[in-house]
């Protein structure tokens, strides 16, 4: 996937500033598709000299250089090419795996820690999805479309947390066999 296809998927659901649009990236899209601010503008100017997207001064009177972007009929046209492709396959490349690998091959390498650490990240982060849950989808039988497909995409950022939550808390238990801490210690919340 570009950052075009996620932008332009953003702009469709709403025109924004590319400041507005950075903003509502980071806490929708950017949980899946991460980009930097510098990333988003110099984008949205790649985008709009292509002719998928235009700009037009912000309603402020002049007094900024705000610009507000809207997706083109050959936007939309490349959005939906796009969508119909086959979609690659996640690819795991996890540097900890190999570390993990290594821990197998030469013996205890005191990885607990950096596992306890991953832990505490995807409770957090579980704790948030299930906060967006609790927040954008309170009522299930009474979803549009468009929130049914929302919350699919937000079931799986949950699905994927709580699977590594019960890796890193089973991975802690195989370590603690062969280290020096107790499987309670380091499965315990917060440990």
């Amino acid at each position: 996937m570009s950052l075009s296809h996620a932008l332009m998927t953003s702009l469709l659901e709403k025109s924004s500033s590319g400041y507005d649009l950075a903003r509502r990236f980071e806490k929708s899209i950017g949980y899946f598709w991460s980009a930097t601010h510098q990333q988003i503008y110099r984008e949205l100017a790649r985008m709009e000299k292509a002719g998928w997207i235009a700009s037009e001064a912000a309603p402020d009177g002049g007094r900024t250089r705000k610009k507000l972007y809207k997706v083109l009929e050959a936007g939309r046209t490349e959005l939906q090419r796009w969508a119909r492709e086959p979609a690659p396959l996640l690819d795991i490349r996890d540097e900890f795996m190999v570390r993990l690998r290594a821990d197998a091959a030469i013996g205890p390498l005191g990885l607990a820690p950096e596992l306890k650490r991953r832990l505490q990240l995807h409770r957090t982060k579980l704790a948030a999805y299930q906060a967006f849950e609790a927040r954008d989808f309170p009522d299930h039988a009474t979803l549009s479309r468009e929130a049914r497909i929302q919350h699919l995409i937000l079931k799986t950022g949950l699905m994927y947390e709580e699977s590594w939550v019960r890796w890193c808390e089973e991975a802690l238990v195989v370590l603690a066999q062969d280290e020096t801490c107790s499987p309670e210690e380091v499965t315990a919340p917060g440990a």
